[in-house]
C-alpha cells in the first residue's frame, strides 16, 4: 500500500475513534461537561498549571513579572527554604520559614523596615483570613511565630524583608494547603468602605493601572473624624495591596515624613500604589489608636477614567469574614 493511502486510512481511524470516543462521553457525561472539555484549549490549561501566561485572574503572570510581585518562591539567589505550618484547621502549631542567600546558606542579617526584620502575611486565595505578623528570628536564621489556622483553603505566605547588602527590599512567597471544609468567599465587588470595630473607614482615588496612583484613607468614628492616629510601623497606617486572583503583591507608600513617637494624625492617610494590570484590587489597612491595631478590608478596582471612587461602592460593608474587621497579631 502507498504511503498517501496508508496516512489516509490511518486519518479516517481517528476520526472514526474520536467520534466513538465524543459519543461514548456524552453518554457517560452530561453534554455542558464534554463541551467544556472541548473550549478549553491547551494553552489555556498549561497556563493555569506553569503559572505564567495567564493566571485564574486573566491576568499575564511571566515568570519574571511574578517574581517582581511576590509570587516568586525565589528571586536574585535568595529563596525561602524550610517552610513548615500546621495542616489542619484548629491544630496548634509554629509557621516557620527561612530565607537562603545566594551562597545556599541561610540568612541571619537583616535591615530594619518599617521597624521590623520580617513581615509575614500569610492570606487565603479569596482574599480572606488576612493576618500580618511579625516573627522571631533565631540565631541559626529561622523565623517563627505561634500559629493556628482559622478555615481550611490555599494561603499564600509572604515574607517581606531587607536583607543586609540588597539595595532594596524583596518579597517571596510559597503557599500552604490546610485541610478541612472550603467555603470560598471571593470579592465580589467593590468596597470602598467598611467598619472595623467602630471605626468606618473609606478610600477615595483612581487605581489606574500602569502608573503611581493616590489613594486616600478616611477614619471616622461616630461621625467624627479621628485625630489620634498613632505611629504604626513607621507611619500612621500601613496598607498592604494584593491584586485578586493571583494576589500579586504591591508596594505601597505612606505620603509624608515618619511621625515622630507620641505624635498623632487623622483622619486622613495618603498612599500612593502601583497596579501592574487592569482589574480588582485588595487592600488590607492596619492603623493604631490607643495603643490598639485594627485591620480593614477594602476592594478597590483599577478605573478607566477617573471617577473618584475606584468603582461601585457595594453596599458599604466589608468583605465577608472581615466586615466587622478582626484584630491580629504584630
Amino acid at each position: 500500500m502507498r504511503a498517501t493511502a496508508r496516512l489516509g486510512l490511518y486519518g479516517l481511524t481517528l476520526v472514526v475513534v474520536f467520534a466513538v470516543a465524543g459519543f461514548t462521553a456524552k453518554a457517560v457525561i452530561d453534554e455542558d461537561t464534554v463541551q467544556g472539555w472541548v473550549d478549553e484549549t491547551p494553552d489555556e490549561h498549561l497556563a493555569g498549571e506553569q503559572g505564567d501566561g495567564m493566571d485564574s485572574g486573566g491576568h499575564e503572570t511571566h515568570e519574571a513579572d511574578a517574581a517582581s510581585l511576590g509570587l516568586g518562591l525565589a528571586q536574585d539567589g535568595y529563596r525561602l527554604t524550610d517552610v513548615s505550618a500546621p495542616d489542619q484547621v484548629g491544630a496548634e502549631g509554629e509557621l516557620a520559614l527561612a530565607v537562603a542567600g545566594p551562597d545556599g546558606q541561610p540568612v541571619t542579617g537583616f535591615e530594619l523596615d518599617h521597624e521590623q526584620e520580617m513581615h509575614l502575611i500569610a492570606v487565603r486565595a479569596d482574599g480572606q483570613y488576612f493576618r500580618h505578623v511579625h516573627p522571631e528570628r533565631d540565631e541559626s536564621g529561622t523565623w517563627s511565630i505561634p500559629w493556628e489556622w482559622e478555615a481550611a483553603g490555599t494561603y499564600r505566605i509572604f515574607a517581606d524583608f531587607v536583607a543586609v547588602g540588597m539595595r532594596e527590599g524583596m518579597t517571596l512567597s510559597t503557599t500552604v494547603q490546610v485541610a478541612g471544609d472550603y467555603e470560598p468567599a471571593p470579592a465580589d465587588r467593590p468596597v470602598i468602605e467598611t467598619t472595623v470595630h467602630g471605626f468606618d473607614v473609606a478610600v477615595e482615588g483612581d487605581l489606574i493601572a500602569g502608573e503611581p496612583s493616590e489613594l486616600t484613607v478616611t477614619i471616622t468614628r461616630d461621625g467624627e473624624p479621628v485625630t489620634a492616629l498613632e505611629p504604626y510601623l513607621g507611619a500612621f497606617g500601613h496598607l498592604v495591596a494584593l491584586r485578586d486572583g493571583d494576589l500579586a503583591y504591591l508596594h505601597v507608600h505612606p505620603h509624608g515624613d515618619a511621625p515622630d513617637v507620641g505624635e498623632t494624625s487623622g483622619p486622613e492617610i495618603v498612599f500612593e500604589a502601583a497596579a501592574p494590570t487592569e482589574g480588582r484590587y485588595l487592600l488590607y489597612l492596619d492603623f493604631q489608636v490607643d495603643g490598639e491595631v485594627h485591620t480593614a478590608p477594602l476592594v478597590i478596582d483599577t478605573a478607566a477614567g477617573g471617577d473618584g471612587t475606584g468603582g461601585d461602592t457595594g453596599d458599604g460593608q466589608g468583605q465577608n469574614e472581615h466586615e466587622e474587621g478582626e484584630d491580629h497579631d504584630h
